[in-house]
């Protein structure tokens, strides 16, 4: 697979039963403890993995880091949080390579595989399939609100659990229950990633707000205009394809905008499957919902409010 459907790893086809699986990711910080840090980071790279599908073998480091103003037991400590996650999800750190840069930032270049028959892709969502989100939004408003300093403990403390959490778990189930078309939800939000599914596949969405997960905190923060800037340039780039009832709070928009780091999968299943997936995914920790459906259509997304 190449890069035309912007999906969310390259896919290299090695025989009739494997292919591998290639990524990289690196962030800035986003919290203000390191190892917090580190894990987050390296379950965001790892988690394009797992959006398609497969399963991370080994992983290199990406760092750079700032050797005048940081130390390396600081930089120790970023390390450790990403060997936790690798130790979690089965792969080796293989090594890595350091740049000295006056920003830190931190990740990894990811292989892993994946059978060419259970793949999943950004343009495989099916008419008749309800979506699925595996964790909630937010991440974005939450730590915009950390680096003002204009937030309490529990909804940073939420955050960074769902942050760590890595998506193996919901990858495993998406797959085992038949979903065809899958992503992760990052940087450009649910409505980026989603709206480029639509795309890809050729259907539209309905998504209801009131159903879509919510971490505890971010919606007050975001009504009170407390949004990372990516968030407002998402909303820009995909606002042509939404279909908006009237009913529906713009607030509530923004959330579905929300620029995440190391978000949850959204995946199109059969309605029959829901229950059992839904029950799954709560019993390993996930705030899962069913948050829409996939209709016939040409790509765009219709917000509501039952």
């Amino acid at each position: 697979m190449g890069a035309l459907t912007g999906d969310d790893a390259a896919v290299w086809r090695l025989s009739a039963d494997r292919a591998l699986v290639v990524t990289a990711d690196f962030i800035t910080p986003v919290v203000d403890d390191a190892r917090d840090w580190g894990r987050v980071a390296a379950a965001n790279a790892v988690s394009d993995v797992y959006a398609m599908g497969g399963t991370p073998l080994l992983a290199l480091n990406l760092v750079c880091w700032n050797t005048d103003e940081l130390s390396n037991d600081l930089l120790g400590d970023v390390l450790l949080g990403g060997h936790d996650i690798a130790n979690d999800c089965g792969f080796i750190i293989a090594g890595g390579h350091t740049v000295d840069d006056p920003e830190p930032k931190y990740g990894m270049a990811v292989i892993g595989e994946v059978h060419p028959d259970r793949m999943l892709t950004n343009a495989g969502l099916l008419p008749g399939q309800v979506l699925l989100l595996t964790k909630p939004l937010g991440i974005g408003v939450i730590t915009t609100a950390l680096k003002q300093g204009v937030v309490g403990d529990a909804p940073v403390e939420t955050a960074v659990a769902s942050m760590v959490q890595t998506n193996a778990v919901a990858a495993r189930v998406a797959v085992a229950a038949g979903a065809s078309g899958a992503t992760d939800v990052t940087g450009f939000g649910l409505l980026g990633h989603a709206g480029r599914m639509a795309e890809e596949s050729g259907v539209d969405l309905t998504i209801d707000v009131s159903r879509v997960p919510i971490i505890a905190g971010a919606r007050d923060l975001a009504a009170e205009g407390i949004v990372p800037g990516g968030t407002g340039r998402n909303l820009s780039w995909v606002a042509q394809h939404l279909d908006i009832d009237p009913g529906v709070d713009q607030v509530d928009v923004t959330l579905l905008a929300d620029a995440q780091t190391s978000g949850g999968l959204v995946f199109g299943i059969q309605p029959d499957r829901a229950a059992d997936v839904m029950s799954e995914l709560a019993s390993s920790g996930h705030s899962a919902a069913v948050i829409g459906l996939v209709r016939p259509g040409t790509g765009r997304i219709a917000i509501v409010q039952d």
